[in-house]
C-alpha cells in the first residue's frame, strides 16, 4: 500500500469537515447552500472556518505541484 500523499490527506480532512459541516448545518434548520450568506452559530463558525482553511492549504499545495 502506498502512502498517502499531503493532498490526499487534506482532501480526507475536507471531505470529513464538509459531512459533519453539512449534516450539522442541517441539524440546525440552515440550508448549506446559504451557508456563506448567513451568521452562524459558533461551532459551525467554526467548523466553516476550519474548512476554509484545508481548502486554501489544499489550493497552495496544488499551486506548488504545478509550478515544479
Amino acid at each position: 500500500m502506498f502512502p498517502m500523499t499531503s493532498s490526499e490527506v487534506l482532501n480526507k480532512k475536507l471531505r470529513a469537515i464538509e459531512t459533519e459541516f453539512e449534516r450539522e448545518l442541517r441539524a440546525r434548520g440552515f440550508d448549506p447552500a446559504q451557508a456563506d450568506n448567513v451568521a452562524l452559530p459558533s461551532h459551525l463558525a467554526a467548523l466553516y472556518a476550519e474548512r476554509e482553511q484545508i481548502k486554501a492549504e489544499l489550493e497552495e499545495l496544488i499551486k506548488g505541484e504545478t509550478n515544479d
